[in-house]
């Protein structure tokens, strides 16, 4: 599949989130806390699938364009994450692809529960992906439908009615246009499952990030995982250059 025709997907999606999120941040008004430098949700893994790994790659090429010198920190602390981690991966450390059987399932509700996101800035509590972060963490903090329930970041909407949080749910992707475009990149790049923010970046891949960028990422050894299905990640819903979300619903 040529490079445009996932950008264009790609950028399609996050145009119509993007839109909803700014729709259900309005109508949170005071009630949510998002803001620049919370950093909460950015502690903890969480699954992405593979097109939300091509974006943040695609956004740490570009990151090592724009501020070469912010891209090494990154890298950097890529590096020392993977490092610490792999041992325990509960996937392929070297594709970065989380298992999905049941004994991975449960070595993934303890795995690193308390690590940072690597893309996050220690200094200043944002993301340094910000603009290229997952769909979990464009989504997270307003009221979002998840297995039946309304999830909320438990730093929002606080003393609030059912009622009251019901009225701002965000409707992300009504026409799941997330699916028909990760279904062609998978298809494409024949890589399917998911796998952690971290994990993402330090695969050495040549099949995945092209799809939406022309440039080839510079990565280590590891890889990316896809995840075992018992876990899940909050977003923060701050526009602008504010944190990641990391969270579990």
């Amino acid at each position: 599949m040529p490079c445009h025709a996932a950008v264009s997907g790609d950028q399609q999606l996050i145009q119509i989130v993007d839109a909803a999120l700014a729709d259900s941040v309005r109508r949170s008004g005071k009630w949510l806390a998002c803001r620049p430098g919370c950093s909460q949700c950015c502690v903890g893994a969480f699954a992405i699938n593979q097109l939300d790994a091509a974006r943040v790659r695609a956004g740490l090429e570009e990151l090592e364009r724009q501020d070469p010198e912010r891209a090494i920190r990154v890298r950097a602390r890529v590096n020392a994450y993977v490092t610490r981690l792999a041992d325990g991966y509960p996937g392929d450390p070297r594709t970065g692809v989380l298992d999905e059987s049941e004994e991975a399932s449960q070595r993934w509700d303890d795995f690193a529960n308390d690590e940072p996101c690597p893309v996050l800035d220690p200094g200043t509590g944002t993301c340094d992906l910000y603009h290229s972060r997952p769909m979990t963490c464009r989504t997270f903090g307003p009221p979002l439908m998840s297995d039946g329930e309304l999830g909320v970041c438990e730093l929002c909407f606080d003393g609030v009615t059912d009622e009251e949080v019901a009225a701002c749910e965000i409707h992300p992707d009504p026409d799941h246009l997330e699916a028909v475009v990760l279904k062609e990149l998978e298809k494409s790049t024949h890589t399917s499952g998911n796998t952690i923010v971290g994990f993402a970046l330090a695969c050495q891949s040549s099949t995945i990030a092209p799809s939406l960028s022309h440039r080839q990422p510079r990565v280590t050894d590891f890889s990316t995982y896809p995840l075992p299905g018992g876990k899940d990640t909050l977003s923060c819903a701050e526009s602008g250059e504010g944190s990641a979300p990391s969270a579990r619903r």
